[in-house]
């Protein structure tokens, strides 16, 4: 029952609202002034209905059979084969990877190497051995993705973690350290 009394104030509302009388006056600063209420030197503004649109009817469409829909590729495999998950490499300024996907990518469908996350520049669409270089110490990890020319993922590899153990630059040992 409320809601039969909220509907119908708010119909008489809009109503109302929509065939409210409208004021203009201009004050003596040269200001123009709009109002509901009349002012002295208020003229009357005749307002125009508010404007509707009504979109036609859209009919649905037939899809052709003589063309049928693009199959997206299915790959059985992505796999980070190179370096090993959990590998180190002591002493390295550049670690290799190779990266397997099977099958081959193709119809724009391309390989992405993400190393902590972010993707490795001018790396093969096609994936295969690629050398990261340089490469920080610490701990790392390598993703291959491989994407559809939009950029959809279409199989995604395990993460591979690895670690790269440099010396320090302030060891007697390095030969980079400057006595």
């Amino acid at each position: 029952m409320r809601a039969i009394l909220l509907i119908t104030l708010m119909s008489v509302a809009c109503a109302v609202a929509f065939s409210a009388t409208v004021y203009r006056w201009v004050d003596e600063n040269g200001v123009v002034h709009y109002s509901d209420q009349p002012h002295e030197n208020a003229e009357k503004v005749k307002v125009a209905p508010p404007q509707t649109y009504s979109a036609p009817r859209v009919q649905p469409q037939q899809a052709s059979p003589s063309a049928p829909p693009p199959v997206a590729n299915v790959y059985q495999s992505c796999t980070v084969v190179s370096p090993a998950n959990d590998a180190t490499f002591p002493n390295a300024y550049s670690v290799s990877t190779v990266v397997q996907v099977s099958p081959a990518p193709s119809n724009g469908d391309g390989v992405v190497l993400l190393l902590d996350g972010a993707p490795l520049p001018n790396f093969p669409r096609a994936g295969g051995a690629y050398t990261i270089s340089p490469v920080d110490r610490g701990a790392h990890s390598l993703q291959a993705l491989v994407e559809d020319s939009s950029g959809k993922v279409l199989c995604q590899s395990p993460s591979v973690t690895f670690n790269v153990t440099q010396p320090s630059l302030l060891n007697p040992a390095n030969p980079n350290f400057k006595h």
